[in-house]
């Protein structure tokens, strides 16, 4: 039993649902401040946002992924285009500001597609302030016309980073494990898909069990996962770009939940032997391998901080699953969890404020976050099953799977508040997700100077 509820961070499942209900603000606020969300008694109370479908080719899908991707943020609420007084906007001329005042407009975006003669699209916009009447954003993105989904993906990233003073989410992919077949003959395989679950690509054909995938976060192209065939366990190296696959070498005994540090050097992982198993370190450039634990309980499932100088893993030395840190170089091992139940599957903040974790607890599982000294500790979410979670870029999302009793698994978001909390677009069964970073670096430069400019 104590096996199985520790090495619970290396399956993954999903279950229930919680909604946020939106409500426009008496008193708009100013679009260019930064978005204030403010809870009350559960109600998320949004900025209202006016998205225009572009014109051009695939404009009004365009708008559609635009829209979508802000509304799941929970700092927007994207408006019904049929509330539009104003139509038929263009980039040579600002909107008719009283019109969007009118119908509780706080932001106004609009853009266009424009073919260019190398047959690739710009793809133009503007985002405006109706209440100071002055211009948040105005930029450009140059692509071949079978991206404008990446696009509108990338433009509600500079949109939510203007708005909000973060780094977006939206250009970014999902790898997991998509599962399908029976309880009996299940068939599990790589997969990865854009953030919102669309282009789902399967990796592997089924014929190993696949288990933790994970990105590199200094590099959205390259992943590590283990693969379980009928007389070996083996961490690879995936090459999303070249499709090149390597194995990191043979180990004596079954290896566990890699994980890259931050800087994308060493791999963390554990090793099944003799009975035991503990937290390993591998230097990937030399393949050097390092020992960290060596007490006889089960130690798994690390991840590196920020700077790579800790590891938090899970371990049951004191008799039960509990989260505990340590250097890097294996020394200072002390606990931090200090509530009730079981811990597992923790995974450091990107930006190393916070570790989320699943936890056992009254029958049910739990996804939370705790202070990297185990104060401060808080569940978003609770249902029947819920595992592993992983980090949105921006460390203020987390990704994880549930399964309703006798359900399917699927994987959900919840945000840190808990109060935004949504199935992901992956119509399949998965598991085990991880969020990459960033696919391109955001611009510093939104393009909001020049005599319409907004303050600040």
């Amino acid at each position: 039993m104590r096996w199985n509820r520790l090495l619970a961070s290396i399956a993954i499942v999903a279950v229930t649902t919680a909604t946020a209900t939106a409500q426009t603000p008496q008193t708009p606020p100013r679009a260019g401040d930064p978005v204030e969300v403010e809870i009350d008694q559960g109600v998320i109370r949004p900025l209202q946002i006016a998205v225009a479908n572009f014109d051009g080719q695939n404009g009004a899908d365009l708008g559609g992924v635009i829209r979508a991707d802000l509304r799941r943020s929970g700092y927007f609420e994207p408006m019904d285009p049929a509330s539009f007084v104003e139509t038929g906007l263009t980039l040579a001329n600002a909107p008719n500001f009283p019109q969007w005042t009118s119908i509780g407009a706080q932001a106004v975006l609009y853009g266009s597609v424009t073919r260019r003669p190398d047959d690739r699209n710009d793809y133009g916009f503007r985002l405006y302030d109706p209440y100071r009447q002055c211009q948040l954003i105005a930029y450009q993105f140059t692509a071949t016309p079978e991206q404008w989904r990446r696009i509108g993906h990338k433009i509600a990233d500079l949109i939510y980073q203007r708005m909000t003073g973060e780094t977006g989410l939206f250009d970014t992919r999902v790898i997991f494990v998509a599962e399908s077949g029976t309880q009996l003959n299940r068939l599990s395989r790589l997969a990865i898909s854009d953030q919102d679950g669309f282009n789902p690509v399967y990796l592997t054909q089924g014929d190993e069990i696949i288990m933790s995938p994970r990105f590199s976060l200094s590099d959205p192209n390259e992943i590590t996962y283990v693969a379980l065939g009928k007389d070996y366990s083996r961490i690879y190296l995936f090459n999303l770009a070249t499709q090149r696959r390597e194995s990191l070498g043979e180990f004596d005994g079954q290896v566990l939940a890699p994980r890259f540090s931050n800087d994308g050097t060493q791999m963390a992982f554990s090793i099944i032997r003799g009975g035991n198993t503990d937290v390993y370190v591998m230097d990937l450039s030399s393949r050097q391998v390092r020992r960290l634990t060596s007490d006889p309980g089960i130690d798994t499932s690390p991840s590196f901080n920020a700077d790579g100088r800790q590891i938090v893993f899970t371990s049951d030395r004191s008799g039960s699953a509990k989260l505990y840190v340590m250097r890097a170089d294996g020394s200072g091992q002390r606990p931090i969890a200090r509530g009730s139940g079981l811990y597992t599957a923790p995974n450091w903040s990107p930006r190393g404020d916070l570790i989320a974790f699943t936890k056992q607890s009254g029958g049910r599982f739990s996804t939370g976050v705790m202070n990297p000294d185990g104060s401060g500790e808080r569940i978003l979410s609770s249902s029947y099953f819920e595992e592993g979670p992983s980090w949105a870029p921006n460390g203020r999302y987390i990704m994880f799977a549930r399964q309703s009793p006798g359900g399917d698994t699927r994987l959900w978001t919840v945000d840190l508040s808990g109060r935004v909390i949504s199935q992901s677009g992956y119509t399949g069964r998965g598991s085990d997700p991880a969020w990459s970073p960033l696919l391109d670096e955001q611009p510093t430069n939104l393009g909001g100077g020049g005599p319409n400019a907004c303050p600040g």
